[in-house]
C-alpha cells in the first residue's frame, strides 16, 4: 500500500487534479467508483484570489473522506508557503504543489510546468512549503521542459531532499502539452532514483494499459486524469484487473444513465442551476462520446439552459435506447 505521511491509501489508484474538471461532485463520484486518492483542483497562491467564487468552489471539500488533498500553484516561495498554511487552516491534510500544468496562462506566470526550467527556484519553493506546514507535501511534475531537457530525475531528487512525501509524474514534457504519446522511461528513471512513492500519470485509458504502465515504470501507483473523463468506472475496472486479472464488463446502459444523472444533479446543486447546467455540458460530452446517438443528443444539450430540461432529455434518450434494446 502507498503511504503519504500518516495516511495509508486503500489502493494504488489516484484521480489527477484537473482544473475545471475534478470539482467536489466529480471527486466524490470517482471515490465511490474506486479511486483510492483524489486531489482538489489547482488553487492560485496569489492572496487576492483566495476569496473569489471560483476559488471558494475549488476549495470546497465538504463531506470528502480523508485525506483532504489541496493543490496550490505559484512561483513565489513566500506566497506558496502562505498559501499552504492558509489551506491547512481551512482543513487541508495534504498539500500538493503543481509543477505540471502546461497551460499558457499558468506558465506565463512562471508557475506550473514552467518552473521545471529553474531547478534552484524549484528547491526554494519546495523547501518553503515543507517548512511552513506540519502536513505532508506532495509534488506533481512533468518529465522536463522539453524532450531535449528531461530533467525529471533531477527535480525528483530535489523533491526528496526537500522533504516531499510523494511524487506524481506525467509522462510528457511541458513543450509536449497533451500531444503525442506519453513516455515512461523517464518515469522509470525517477522511480529508480528516489525512495518516496511515485505515481505514474499520462495515457492511462484502460486496465491493460494501466498494468503495462505500472510494469514499465515500476511506479508505486497510477494517477488517472483524462481517462476518467466521462468514465469514472475506470477506477473499479483497473483495480479489478490489477488485483485479480479480471476484465469487468463496461457499465450497462442503466448504470450509465443513473450515474450520469446523479452526477448532473450534484453539479446543479453544487454550482447552482444556471452555472451547473453550463459546467455539466463538458461532462455530458465525455459521457456520450462514442455512444449510439450521443453526438446528436450532445448537440441538442449544448443549447439547453434549464437543469430539468437537461435531465429530461437524457432520461428520454436512455429510456428510448432501453426500449430499442428490448
Amino acid at each position: 500500500m502507498i503511504r503519504i505521511g500518516p495516511y495509508e491509501l486503500p489502493n494504488r489508484l489516484a484521480l489527477a487534479p484537473m482544473a475545471g474538471v475534478t470539482d467536489l461532485p466529480f471527486r466524490r463520484l470517482c471515490r465511490e467508483l474506486g479511486a483510492g486518492y483524489v486531489v482538489g483542483e489547482m488553487l492560485s497562491s496569489i492572496p487576492a484570489l483566495r476569496n473569489t467564487r471560483k476559488s471558494q468552489l475549488r476549495a470546497n471539500h465538504e463531506g470528502e473522506p480523508e485525506p483532504i488533498a489541496v493543490q496550490i500553484a505559484g512561483s513565489e516561495p513566500q506566497w506558496m508557503a502562505e498559501a499552504a498554511q492558509y489551506n491547512v487552516n481551512q482543513g487541508a491534510q495534504i498539500v500538493d504543489i503543481n509543477m505540471g500544468c502546461p497551460a499558457k496562462k499558468v506558465c506565463n506566470r512562471m508557475a506550473g510546468s514552467a518552473l521545471l526550467e529553474d531547478e534552484g527556484l524549484v528547491a526554494e519553493i519546495l523547501q518553503a512549503v515543507v517548512q511552513a506546514v506540519d502536513v505532508p507535501v506532495t509534488l506533481k511534475i512533468r518529465t522536463g521542459p522539453d524532450p531535449e531537457r528531461r530533467n525529471g530525475p533531477a527535480i525528483a531528487a530535489i523533491a526528496e531532499q526537500s522533504g516531499i512525501a510523494a511524487l506524481a509524474v506525467h509522462g510528457r514534457t511541458r513543450a509536449d502539452r497533451f500531444m503525442g504519446q506519453a513516455e515512461y522511461r523517464t518515469i522509470r528513471a525517477i522511480c529508480e532514483s528516489v525512495d518516496i512513492p511515485v505515481f505514474a500519470n499520462g495515457d492511462i485509458l484502460n486496465p491493460s494499459e494501466a498494468k503495462q504502465i505500472l510494469e514499465e515504470t515500476g511506479a508505486d501507483g497510477l494517477m488517472i486524469g483524462r481517462g476518467a473523463q466521462g468514465n469514472p468506472w475506470i477506477f473499479r475496472e483497473v483495480q479489478a484487473y490489477l488485483e485479480n486479472g479480471v476484465e469487468l464488463p463496461p457499465p450497462a446502459n442503466e448504470e450509465v444513465h443513473r450515474v450520469l444523472c446523479a452526477h448532473l444533479r450534484a453539479l446543479h446543486e453544487f454550482y447552482g442551476p444556471q452555472q451547473g447546467v453550463r459546467v455539466a455540458r463538458k461532462h455530458i460530452g465525455w459521457y456520450l462520446k462514442d455512444r449510439p446517438g450521443g453526438k446528436a443528443l450532445r448537440a441538442r444539450l449544448m443549447k439547453v439552459e434549464d437543469a430539468d430540461q437537461q435531465l429530461g432529455l437524457i432520461d428520454s434518450h436512455f429510456q428510448s435506447a432501453q426500449r430499442d434494446a428490448a
